[in-house]
């Protein structure tokens, strides 16, 4: 279709809006003409072209203006102000915010890793904006961080969500988005932001690191109904949101409003963003909030049909404000999910918590109460939302005061320990050395457990925000990675490096199927200690035998399965497979204080 006599599809991009109770509908492109679009009678939708590449806004009927919510693209004038668009944005409003006709990049294949998974949760500003570059905080600088990754054993690099949002809405996470399938246009280096995340796809390939995006896809930055009013709210309020009759929105994403996974027009929303994020060749997705989604569970499953054609692994995150669907309840069991009891339970084994020995026996193996299969436990002890490891061991308490809200935000029931200092300042020399210890125990306890592992960007090198467990808006030096504090825990990179190839030597780890009778538990002597007060457990599994001593003195281990050990690790040291005794079955082996010693064969 040609428009006004122009040339045809090559310089032309088509454009499709839904609308409800709207009489006319045009396209407006900035500096060129008003294009009315005209009704498709067979979809109902306005559809219409606009030139390639231009800038344009939607206008409607009532003197409004509207974002198009299937842009690929979206510019911000320099004027922009959310807090402007809490109006009606009238129909000559030059500072509102305009979809791009941008060709979408051509399509790549997805590249699964050969190596084992393991999930490098990052933030595409945070992972780069301390370096000395000019490009510092975008897709393409990130692309160098891709080396080290490789090396220390990483392979999958996650992304906090990448969906274009609101600028000047103050979260810096992401988690707030204003069109779902476009990339925001802040990430990147240059002027073509898809282009460039697909260049970061292609060169993690290229590393065998597979990318998997965060995707928001349960609520918008439109929040509650005094929030802006950017596109879904003034297109058809009713058909994207969750509304009530009195006109308030369900808000069990504790956003201020929820979409509606029934409608159609919402899960075509979603489904266009997915499709066009695996055009670029990305791996998986891990979708947040996941159960407002799984209020239809045919649309949930719909996604993992989808998932399988397109050859992309799903992550749930499977719970929201209102509902917990961790394991079985949650309503397509192919898909991986972030598995909340590992977390909650290994933390409180590591702080030395009785009564956790019971629930350490499922953690470590896959978690058989939730999943039928081990590798759809994502297991992790840290996120984006929450203490990072350095700050489970060194705060008892969150630390949140420059967020704004007077340290109400964030949890308050962290399971961490301080190891007896809160926080950084004249901390003494015995409680860092504890603090070094308890990360080697975190990561070991991590990494050994069978399923899919993740840890936050700078974990493997100690990386703090001060204590902050809800950094959403701290665009600065506390969610940036520290590249002075790497070289000074270098030593910790290392540990955890050679972990990784532990982990990598031993398939057995990342088994689909069940460890069942391959697996033997051990207490200190005999069988398993299940008692309250019992703090120590060892295991044993094809050529691996690990001790964990939770207590704060020392455990004498019997080593009770057959065979040529040596002592692969041991956390009261941060170096790995450089340790030649061996002992023979029968024999007694010391695990100190708060730590771990793993054999192996």
């Amino acid at each position: 279709m040609a428009v006004n006599g122009g040339p045809e599809h090559d310089e032309w991009f088509d454009i499709a809006i839904h609308t409800s109770g709207i009489g006319w509908v045009q396209a407006r492109v900035d500096g060129g003409p008003r294009i009315a679009l005209e009704r498709d009678r067979r979809t109902g939708d306005w559809i219409g072209q606009v030139p390639t590449g231009a800038p344009y806004v939607i206008a409607v009927s009532g003197d409004r203006l509207a974002l198009d919510p299937r842009a690929t693209e979206v510019w911000f004038p320099p004027g922009h102000s959310r807090d402007a668009n809490k109006r009606n944005a009238s129909l000559d409003d030059a500072d509102f915010p305009r979809a791009v006709a941008a060709p979408w990049p051509r399509r790549r294949p997805q590249r699964h890793t050969s190596r084992p998974l393991v999930v490098y949760e990052a933030h595409v500003r945070g992972l780069t904006a301390g370096r000395p570059r000019p490009d510092a905080g975008t897709f393409r600088a990130a692309i160098d961080e891709l080396p080290r990754l490789a090396e220390l054993g990483v392979s999958v690099l996650e992304l906090l969500p990448v969906h274009q949002y609101d600028p000047d809405e103050g979260n810096y996470w992401g988690y707030m988005p204003l069109v779902f399938g476009a990339v925001h246009r802040q990430y990147a280096a240059g002027d073509r932001p898809a282009e460039e995340l697909a260049e970061l796809v292609d060169a993690a390939h290229d590393h065998d690191i597979e990318v998997w995006l965060d995707v928001v896809v349960n609520h918008t930055t439109e929040a509650d109904p005094a929030g802006p009013s950017y596109s879904l709210r003034i297109l058809d309020e009713r058909e994207y949101y969750v509304v009530h009759p009195d006109g308030t929105y369900l808000d069990d994403a504790g956003t201020g409003n929820v979409v509606d996974a029934h409608s159609p027009q919402s899960r075509r929303l979603i489904m266009e963003c997915l499709d066009r994020f695996a055009d670029l060749g990305v791996d998986g997705f891990r979708f947040d909030l996941a159960a407002v989604l799984a209020r239809d569970a045919d649309f949930v499953r719909a996604i993992g049909d989808w998932g399988e054609r397109r050859g992309v692994r799903l992550v749930a995150e499977p719970w929201d404000m209102a509902r917990y669907l961790l394991g079985p309840d949650f309503p397509d069991q192919r898909w991986m999910q972030w598995n909340g009891e590992y977390r909650d339970d290994v933390r409180g084994f590591l702080r030395g918590e009785p009564g956790m020995v019971p629930l350490m026996v499922r953690r470590l193996d896959g978690s058989p109460d939730l999943f039928t299969s081990p590798m759809c436990s994502l297991n992790f002890l840290t996120a984006h939302d929450g203490f990072t490891m350095y700050d489970l061991v060194a705060y008892d308490h969150r630390h949140n005061e420059a967020n704004g809200w007077d340290n109400t935000d964030g949890h308050h029931h962290n399971r961490s320990w301080n190891c007896g200092w809160e926080g950084d300042v004249d901390v003494p020399d015995d409680v860092m050395v504890l603090r070094r210890r308890q990360l080697r125990n975190a990561m070991c306890l991590l990494l050994l457990s069978h399923g899919v592992p993740m840890f936050v960007a700078g974990d493997e090198f100690a990386r703090t925000q001060g204590g902050n467990n809800n950094a959403y808006n701290q665009d600065n030096e506390t969610s940036w990675l520290d590249w002075q504090r790497a070289a000074e825990w270098a030593g910790h990179e290392r540990f955890v490096r050679d972990v990784l190839a532990v982990r990598s030597a031993h398939p057995v780890l990342w088994d689909p199927e069940r460890w069942g009778s391959r697996l033997a538990m051990f207490g200190a002597n005999g069988g398993p200690d299940l008692g309250y007060e019992s703090r120590s457990i060892a295991w044993a599994v094809d050529g691996l035998y690990v001790m964990a001593n939770m207590w704060w003195e020392p455990v004498e281990f019997t080593v009770q399965v057959p065979g040529d050990w040596r002592i692969v690790i041991d956390t009261t040291s941060d170096v790995v497979n450089a340790l030649e005794s061996a002992p023979p079955s029968g024999a007694a082996v010391t695990v100190g204080p708060r730590s771990i010693v793993v054999l192996g064969r």
